[in-house]
């Protein structure tokens, strides 16, 4: 006898048998012992789930002849039933409907089913791919599959039920397959493989179903072939390289990479995996996979029901899942979708594969945008201590000489070093970033001489903050403020503050300028001055700032009251302007004279 395959010599029989749909199953049982038989049903549902040999089924258990009636589950001895199985009914008619999908075609049947069935009780169409139908040869059918002869049953299946005219699935009961377990699958799989005399371990059983992607048949043929290719012993390293998989331990290996910032490392496994003949789409997908694990482990757990996969990989999902935050991993999944999608139209798939993966190391380096607007400066001063503590040799103390940059670049780790410092001296976004998602992991020693502040470090102390703000004196942010605003057109403006007293208090700029009042005047009139300001200012702390104007009131400073900014002087128009300290500022620069003075307040 000629040699049949798992998929079809393990087809289930009877309900009983079925796997993964239970909900349907049971529903037909439950119709066929109540008589609420319908006169059409839709299959629809993943390949390889069972769709059609339900149908089958149920056309054996409608027109089993070991009672008078139908049958909740189908003898399996009778004529009806055997003839079912090998697909030669009279009664019970498949057709292909990928082929047979033309009107002329739904003629013929819609003509044929006028006629009583030759033995059975029924006469069964059974149309397999049903969405490949026609529109006008479903609306062919439309009358007849709405008031079809008592005797005649439709089962549609299909994989595309949103391709059927929504006519067609009024007129029939639905039921919607669910892709089989992956327990389930490792189960059924170990209980043929224990019926055929294959020993196979676990986690060659686990690649199989993984394989399978939910199809029952899918992971059976896969089966047959790794039988064919290795004899009655199937072990995990055969069954990869059929699948054309990539270890989990490899794909571990390049998340390590990953999460040490090494572009490096991540270029050499994948070429690695391109030299020994792997197709990059294929990987990425497997990449894919994994990430959504490791995101699922890191949410709900290494032991939820929701990881569908082998206890080895749940360990190395575990594991990366214990090196990024959950933010981090969401990102890294839409970076890895997004690679994938656009492999499957690119033409150099090598190239997008690397660039998507290192999207994955830059992506650590990015600043939350909720860290740059709270306005918050304890985490960030307390990033850039330990930043500075990073960046800093271990066998360099704060009052050594400075070092060339190029030798602090390779002492720091060589040209990849991510925890550069930019050409100002302020600590990078990287550096930032970086020290504070390795502040929980392990806090950096304290510079020497910080008595108590590296234990104020380490406890995020508001302490901290007050230290950082002497790194960056007020003379550097006053200066970096007025070449901004010399740039910006502002010069006047810049004039006035150059000679006023600065300070620092933590996020917050005070100058006491020596003409208050023209310089409150100046920020009126100039709705943009204040905004270039406070960037300036943020510019130079390399964190959220603003700057305050204050002026001297019985002695102490105090903040320049709004009131007063819009107070104008009285008398004439010419003599208010004559007044004006822009006025007087302008003419004593440039020798002006004033000609022509309009007084809007007349025009209100």
């Amino acid at each position: 006898m000629a040699y049949q395959v798992l998929a079809r010599k393990y087809r289930p029989q009877r309900f009983a048998e079925v796997i993964g749909q239970e909900h349907v199953t049971r529903t037909l049982k439950n119709a066929i012992e109540q008589g609420r038989i319908a006169h059409g049903y839709i299959f629809s549902g993943h390949r390889g789930i069972g769709k059609t040999t339900i149908a089958r089924i149920l056309a054996a258990a409608l027109n089993c002849r070991s009672a008078e009636k139908p049958v909740a589950e189908p003898c399996g001895v009778c004529e009806s039933c055997t003839e079912v199985r090998a697909g030669n009914s009279v009664d019970v008619i498949e057709i292909d409907a990928a082929t047979n999908r033309g009107i002329d075609e739904i003629r013929e049947l819609r003509d044929a089913a006028r006629y009583r069935p030759a033995r059975d009780r029924f006469k069964i169409y059974i149309l397999d791919e049903a969405h490949q139908i026609t529109d006008a040869a479903f609306n062919a059918l439309l009358k007849t599959l709405e008031e079809p002869p008592a005797h005649v049953i439709f089962m549609m299946a299909t994989t595309q039920p949103e391709d059927i005219p929504q006519t067609i699935r009024s007129r029939c009961q639905h039921f919607s397959f669910h892709a089989v377990r992956f327990d389930a699958i490792v189960g059924q799989l170990r209980d043929i493989g224990d019926r055929e005399g294959i020993a196979a371990d676990d986690n060659a059983l686990a690649m199989l179903a993984e394989a399978g992607d939910g199809s029952m048949r899918d992971a059976l043929s896969i089966m047959d072939q790794a039988i064919a290719c290795c004899g009655t012993t199937l072990s995990a390293e055969i069954v990869r390289q059929l699948v054309g998989t990539v270890s989990s331990e490899i794909i571990e290996s390049l998340f390590r990479a990953v999460g040490a910032n090494s572009s490096e490392d991540v270029l050499r496994i994948v070429d690695r995996l391109i030299s020994e003949g792997h197709n990059p789409m294929h990987f990425a997908r497997q990449a894919v996979r994994f990430l959504r694990n490791a995101l699922v482990a890191k949410v709900a757990g290494q032991d939820s029901a929701l990881l569908q996969i082998s206890a080895d990989e749940r360990q190395r999902v575990a594991a990366v899942a214990e090196m990024f935050t959950e933010e981090e991993l969401t990102r890294f999944l839409q970076i890895l979708l997004r690679t994938h999608s656009e492999l499957n139209y690119k033409q150099e798939q090598r190239f997008h594969l690397e660039l998507g993966l290192l999207k994955l190391v830059h992506a650590q380096r990015l600043l939350p945008l909720e860290q740059l607007l709270s306005g918050t400066e304890t985490a960030a001063a307390g990033a850039r201590a330990e930043a500075r503590q990073i960046a800093r040799p271990a066998n360099t103390s704060p009052g050594a000489p400075e070092k060339p940059a190029a030798e602090k670049t390779a002492q720091a780790g060589g040209a990849h070093n991510p925890f550069a410092r930019a050409e100002s001296g302020r600590p990078s976004p990287f550096e930032l970033d970086s020290a504070r998602k390795n502040r929980a992991e392990a806090p950096p020693a304290a510079p020497a001489g910080a008595g108590k502040s590296g234990e104020q470090l380490a406890s995020g102390n508001v302490a901290v903050a007050e230290r950082q703000s002497s790194d960056v004196d007020a003379q550097s942010v006053r200066q970096s403020v007025l070449n901004t605003l010399e740039r910006g057109e502002q010069k006047s403006l810049a004039g006035l503050l150059e000679t006023g007293h600065w300070s620092l208090h933590s996020n917050v700029v005070r100058v006491k300028p020596e003409d208050t009042e023209s310089v409150m005047n100046l920020l009126r009139i100039f709705a943009t001055a204040q905004p270039a300001l406070d960037r300036a200012a943020s510019a130079a702390l390399g964190r959220q700032a603003r700057v305050e104007i204050v002026a001297e009131q019985n002695g102490s400073a105090a903040a320049e009251p709004a009131s007063a900014a819009r107070q104008a002087p009285t008398g004439s128009a010419r003599s208010r302007a004559a007044s004006d300290p822009i006025v007087k500022r302008v003419q004593e620069k440039f020798g002006a004279e004033i000609r022509t003075v309009i007084d809007h307040r007349k025009s209100q």
